[in-house]
C-alpha cells in the first residue's frame, strides 16, 4: 500500500489529466446568451457537450458509460 501511496505523490501532470479519462466526466452549470445550461467535460478537461438542465446532461454522461461528476 505504502507504494501506491509514494506513485500518487510523484504522478505527473499528464498522467494526472488522463486518469480518470475513460471513467468519469464533469458537469458545470454555465450561461450561455443569458440562460443557464450544463457544460459536459471529460476528464481532461475537453469539451463534450452542453446541455439544457442537469437531468439531460447526467443521463447523457451516463448513456456513454462514465461517472458523472460536479464542478461547481
Amino acid at each position: 500500500m505504502n507504494s501506491t501511496i509514494e506513485r500518487w505523490k510523484h504522478i505527473s501532470p499528464q498522467e494526472f489529466a488522463h486518469w480518470g479519462l475513460q471513467e468519469m466526466a464533469y458537469i458545470r452549470r454555465v450561461v450561455i446568451n443569458d440562460a443557464p445550461a450544463f457544460e459536459v467535460r471529460a476528464a481532461d478537461g475537453t469539451p463534450m457537450a452542453v446541455m439544457p438542465d442537469l437531468q439531460v446532461a447526467r443521463a447523457a454522461v451516463r448513456q456513454h458509460d462514465l461517472e458523472p461528476l460536479s464542478v461547481h
